[in-house]
């Protein structure tokens, strides 16, 4: 650097760079470049992401649940003003858009004015991704009755109806608190003929209603909160991944049809003492997946314990990876040894124990009044005589404790997988809502010596023990629940 002169090394760089630089940005932020140079102005007119999001346009300081109707309307139409803005300043085929996506709220017709520049930009530039997040500005659904519902889908479907062309092309729609006619879902699958993404979130026909699935490319589906009897996956040869919450019956609440490629599947719900039990092998009948997940929401273990059968073994072949997150504190886990027994190329077993006070009554009154297990566990001690695992090799417990079930299933699970080679053990996770303070066990060199002794006496096990802090990689694995206790009583009471 000369004297007086400041080197601007930033502005050597190249084209590619810098754009891969504002791509980084959320639209926003990278406009606000243009003003420094000519060159800066172009840049922008290169992005190849361009994600345009209402909440990008909040008053500083304000949170979601404060905005108003008319607050609303606003930030909506500075979406639609940076989208025009965008959109302008790009010559026509000349750059690859690889994602357009769009979060606004369903208000008046501004909605529209967003699907017709969406349509016009696929018209005029090739667009590898859009997406539509639809958000009615309702944030506690306890609150939402029918008639609300029922007006946010009618807005919906008529803002569908205007703009065929935008949702003719969309690969992603995320929608929430929506009650829709009984072929609207239908019909917006068969328009969004590219599709790929789907999330319904409080989205529904009407209570106990049941939701029909038929896609030739949709690969990812996200169905939580929704007052569904059932989900029927009659058709849908590209489906991947599916993330099922709160389904409102017990019985048979999912329908498993055609989905040849689904290796990752997410169950989540929270059980009252009168609900049904549910068998994996009826629940996942025709599927060999390899990632599963299922949560329990701090209560009643709803899934009932299966002795080793053909079946069951067709549909826990190809597992990999299980999760099982928000388990209740206090209980024998033995049950969980059946979905060993069940999937011999096991290689991770990764759980979550945890009484979530932010997700748990505590009442002893409102527990009885909405019927609420007082027994959340379950017996099983059904092990085959014998039975050796020899591909789990990791074993993760988040919310570990000194508690005699949690020592003697660990000993248990190292009994049986004579290859494990690692066992995180982890205190309780830390909650910014809870009033408790997290447990810290082990938190001395003496103690964790102790612990290892306990747990290893009389068992010959190469198994490696860790504690202290979370890995990194755990931690991506951690999904914190999204909704609250009101939330998940909504669909039992």
């Amino acid at each position: 650097m000369t004297k007086g002169k400041r080197a601007d090394r930033l502005s050597e760089l190249p084209d590619d760079i810098l754009v891969n630089i504002l791509d980084r940005l959320n639209v926003r932020e990278a406009a606000r470049t243009s003003v420094l140079s000519r060159r800066w102005t172009r840049l922008c007119a290169k992005l190849s992401r361009l994600i345009i999001s209402a909440q990008h346009f909040l008053p500083k300081g304000m949170l979601c649940t404060d905005i108003s109707d008319d607050e609303l309307v606003r930030i909506n139409a500075a979406v639609v003003q940076a989208m025009e803005s965008i959109l302008t300043r790009r010559i026509p085929g000349e750059h690859t858009i690889r994602l357009l996506s769009t979060t606004f709220y369903l208000r008046d017709d501004v909605p529209i004015s967003i699907g017709h520049a969406v349509g016009h930009a696929m018209a005029a530039h090739l667009v590898e991704n859009a997406k539509f997040t639809v958000m009615t500005g309702k944030y506690d659904i306890i609150d939402l009755d029918n008639d609300a519902l029922v007006n946010a889908g009618r807005k919906f479907m008529l803002f569908f109806d205007a703009c065929p062309s935008a949702f003719g092309g969309l690969t992603m729609l995320d929608l929430e608190n929506l009650r829709f006619g009984e072929s609207d879902i239908s019909n917006v699958l068969i328009t969004c003929k590219r599709l790929k993404h789907l999330r319904l979130y409080n989205c529904d026909s009407g209570d106990c209603s049941t939701l029909q699935l038929e896609h030739a490319h949709l690969s990812e589906l996200s169905i939580s909160h929704c007052k569904l009897a059932q989900v029927q996956l009659n058709w849908l040869p590209q489906l991947t991944k599916i993330v099922f919450e709160c389904w409102l019956r017990f019985q048979d609440p999912l329908f498993v049809g055609h989905v040849p490629l689904l290796e990752a599947v997410s169950l989540t719900n929270l059980a009252l003492s009168h609900n049904r039990m549910v068998e994996l092998s009826e629940f996942l009948s025709g599927t060999s997946i390899r990632d599963l997940k299922l949560g329990f929401n701090s209560e009643k273990i709803w899934v009932q314990p299966e002795c080793p059968t053909q079946y069951l073994a067709s549909v826990f072949c190809q597992l990999r990876f299980v999760n099982l997150a928000n388990l209740p504190e206090g209980y024998d886990l033995s049950w969980t040894m059946f979905i060993l027994e069940a999937a011999p190329l096991l290689k991770e077993l990764f759980m979550t124990v945890w009484d979530h006070a932010c997700l748990t009554e505590t009442d002893e009154e409102k527990r009885k009044e909405d019927s609420y297990s007082e027994n959340k566990g379950v017996e099983w001690d059904s092990a085959t005589a014998g039975f050796q695992h020899h591909s789990l090799d990791t074993l993760v417990i988040i919310g570990f404790e000194s508690e005699d079930c949690l020592v003697s299933y660990v000993r248990r699970v190292m009994v049986v997988a004579v290859n494990l080679a690692d066992v995180y053990l982890y205190s309780r996770l830390e909650c910014g809502n809870c009033e408790e303070k997290p447990n810290r066990y082990p938190w001395t060199k003496r103690q964790r010596v102790s612990l290892k002794r306990r747990l290893t006496a009389g068992i010959e096990s190469f198994a490696i023990f860790h504690f202290g802090a979370m890995r990194t990689g755990h931690v991506a694995r951690m999904e914190y629940p999204q909704c609250s206790l009101l939330e998940a009583k909504r669909f039992f009471t």
